[in-house]
C-alpha cells in the first residue's frame, strides 16, 4: 500500500497530501529504504530515457557530442537551445523533420511557447519534449540501414533492442508493454529495479555506453530539462547526482557511490517531485548550502506571499 510522502500545509494546516511509494538501494543493489509499493511495476515514463539513451548506443547510435547525447536523453522545453540542437542532428542523419513520429506539441516552457503563439506558428514535432530521443532513434535506424517509418513497433530491430537493454539493466523481466504520450513502446519496471538501473549507470566503466549517458546528462542537466525544470535544479546543486523526471510523477537518481533512489507518486502531481527528491538526499547525508536546502521546502502563495510549504511528510523516511 502507498503512504503519504509529501504534504501542502498553508497557513498553519494541513491543506492536502500526496501518496506514493518510494525506495532506495545501496551500490550493490540492496533495499535500505522500502516506503509503499517498490516492487510492483510501474509505467517509469520519461525516467526511462537514460536506459534507452544506453540502448542506441548499444545500436550503434554516435553522437557527435556529449550534448547529442544528452538530447537523446531528454524531456526538454522546446526552447531554442534544444530545438536547435534537435535539428542539428536530424541534419547530420541527413534527415527531416518530418521523419519524426513523436506528436506535433508547443514548447513546454512558457515564454518559448508564448513566442510560437505569437508569431502564429504552427505545432511542430521537434517542440514535443521527447523529440531529441526520437531523433536518436532515426540515427540508430540509419547506421543500421533498419526501416524509419516504423520505428515505433515494438517489434522493430530498435525497439527489441530497447527491451533487452532495459530488461539487462535492471535484472527485471519483460512484462507487458505500454504505450507512452510520444508514441514509443514503454517497459514498466518495479521502483527497486529502476533504483539498481541508475545505480549500475554511475557505476559503470568509464566509456562504457552506461557511463557515458550518465555523464552526458550530469555535464548537460540543463539539456536534458530546461529552465526552472527540477532536474535542472537538482543536479547542479549536488556534485555527482544522475537524476531523470518521468511524467507523472516519477523520479529516479544516483548518487557517485552508486547509491539510488525511485518513486512515484499515485496523483501524479509534479508539485511533489522537487521537495520529496531533496528531503531525500539530505536523508541520505548530502550535504549542500542554504539556499540548496530550501528546495526541499517549496512555497505556497497566498495573495503572492508565501504563506505555506510543500515538503516531505517529516519522519517517512
Amino acid at each position: 500500500m502507498s503512504v503519504e510522502l509529501v504534504e501542502v500545509v498553508r497557513s498553519g494546516f494541513r491543506e492536502c497530501v500526496h501518496r506514493g511509494s518510494l525506495v532506495v538501494v545501496a551500490p550493490d543493489g540492496t533495499p535500505s529504504i522500502e516506503v509503499g509499493e517498490v516492487h510492483t511495476p510501474i509505467y517509469p515514463r520519461s525516467s526511462n530515457k537514460p536506459m534507452q539513451a544506453v540502448a542506441l548506443l548499444r545500436a550503434g547510435f554516435a553522437p557527435r557530442s556529449t550534448e547529442e547525447l544528452a538530447i537523446a536523453s531528454a524531456s526538454h522545453e522546446g526552447e531554442t537551445a534544444h530545438v536547435d540542437l534537435v535539428e542539428r542532428l536530424l541534419g547530420h542523419t541527413g534527415l527531416e523533420e518530418r521523419r519524426l513520429l513523436c506528436p506535433p506539441d508547443l514548447p513546454g516552457n512558457e515564454q518559448a511557447r508564448a513566442e510560437v503563439l505569437a508569431a502564429g506558428a504552427p505545432r511542430r514535432p521537434v517542440y514535443m519534449n521527447c523529440s531529441g530521443k526520437h531523433a536518436a532513434m532515426l540515427a540508430a535506424c540509419v547506421a543500421n540501414d533498419w526501416p524509419l517509418d516504423s520505428y515505433l513497433d515494438p517489434g522493430h530491430p530498435l525497439q527489441q533492442v530497447v527491451i533487452e537493454t532495459i530488461a539487462d539493466l535492471t535484472g527485471e523481466p519483460e512484462t507487458e508493454l505500454g504505450i507512452d504520450g510520444c508514441g514509443l513502446p514503454i517497459v514498466p519496471v518495479s521502483l527497486t529495479n529502476l533504483a539498481r538501473a541508475f545505480g549500475r549507470l554511475v557505476t559503470a566503466d568509464p566509456g562504457t555506453p552506461e557511463r557515458s549517458v550518465a555523464d552526458a546528462i550530469r555535464a548537460h542537466p540543463y539539456l536534458i530539462s530546461g529552465t526552472g525544470r527540477d532536474d535542472a535544479r537538482l543536479m547542479p546543486a549536488v556534485p555527482g547526482l544522475l537524476c531523470k523526471a518521468g511524467a507523472d510523477g516519477v523520479h529516479a537518481g544516483a548518487l557517485p557511490d552508486g547509491t539510488a533512489f525511485a518513486f512515484k507518486i499515485d496523483d501524479g502531481h509534479e508539485r511533489a517531485r522537487l521537495p520529496l527528491t531533496a528531503a531525500l538526499l539530505h536523508r541520505l547525508g548530502v550535504s549542500w548550502s542554504e539556499d540548496h536546502a530550501a528546495l526541499a521546502s517549496q512555497p505556497v502563495l497566498g495573495g503572492g506571499t508565501r504563506v505555506g510549504t510543500v515538503r516531505a511528510v517529516p519522519g517517512v523516511f
